[in-house]
């Protein structure tokens, strides 16, 4: 597999682990935030049958911005025909997911282990 390394961003981390790309976004995801995470999200969420973990575990503020990118960047996986897994944990974060149904489209996972391993027992592939 290709070492695709996304440049540094104060926001965003992206790394393999099994075969899923994680993004790991980071600090205050806010309207400012999100200008620069959104190129870096598509980039990683545009590619046919892309296998992506989005993990907000390190995430300290999360506003209607971050919504906005966890939507689009589930459309564009769903799209594509790949998988998308959400780690979270933080009790406000999951609160505003909730309130909004998009909880229901992207049910989150307490750790990346336990994200990958729903779904590869989901996908038969254990």
């Amino acid at each position: 597999m290709r070492d695709e390394r996304a440049p540094f961003h104060r926001h965003i981390r992206v790394y393999q682990h099994r075969a899923y790309t994680v993004l790991e976004l980071r600090g205050e995801i806010d309207l400012l935030s999100a200008t620069e995470i959104g190129p870096v999200l598509d980039r990683f969420t545009g590619r046919g049958h892309a296998r992506v973990v989005i993990d907000l575990r390190p995430v300290e503020f999360f506003d209607c911005s971050g919504l906005r990118l966890l939507y689009r960047a589930r459309t564009r996986v769903l799209d594509g025909g790949g998988q998308l897994l959400l780690v979270c944990t933080h009790p406000l974060t999951l609160r505003v997911m909730k309130v909004t149904g998009l909880s229901r489209l992207l049910p989150a996972h307490p750790s990346l282990d336990a994200a990958v391993a729903r779904a590869e027992a989901a996908s038969g592939s254990l």
